[in-house]
């Protein structure tokens, strides 16, 4: 008798674990925390975080000669209360690359971000985005830059 009162126990111990680890696959977990910082660690006093401030956030270059490579660089300030830490710059195409200050800005400091657009095999008006990844809030921003790429004239 004891042992079927322990083996009833258990089984509706086991029976408990089991149900309260149950995952269904149809339900996701939401990415919001990792997307939205402040739902991460709740309302921060806006003096207590980084603020990431571009002045522009859109350059275009012109007409560019297929073929030459152009630069530009976006200046960004710290308008927060804490170092702002970049954390990645992606952009939508190969053609271009950004570049980003690896160590921490201070409130109140400014960098760069160096935006390079390569027009070898483009042509007509192209438009790329820069994304800035950063602990800022929203911490993401767009950077967007244009080109109207033409073919030199063969003599």
């Amino acid at each position: 008798m004891r042992k079927l009162i322990i083996l009833s126990l258990f089984m509706s111990l086991s029976a408990f674990v089991f149900q309260a680890c149950h995952n269904d696959s149809n339900e996701k977990l939401s990415t919001d925390v990792v997307n939205n910082t402040k739902s991460a660690v709740g309302d921060i006093d806006k003096d207590s975080k980084a603020n990431i401030f571009f002045p522009t956030q859109k350059h275009d270059f012109g007409k560019v000669i297929q073929g030459e490579k152009v630069t530009y660089n976006f200046k960004f300030i710290n308008t927060g209360g804490a170092d702002l830490l970049i954390s990645s710059v992606s952009s939508s195409c190969g053609c271009t690359v950004g570049e980003f200050p690896k160590t921490p800005v201070k409130s109140g400091e400014h960098a760069f971000i160096e935006v390079q657009f390569d027009s070898r095999k483009r042509k007509g008006i192209q438009r790329k985005t820069v994304t800035v990844s950063s602990n800022s809030e929203p911490n993401k921003t767009t950077l967007r830059i244009q080109a109207e790429v033409v073919i030199p004239e063969e003599n």
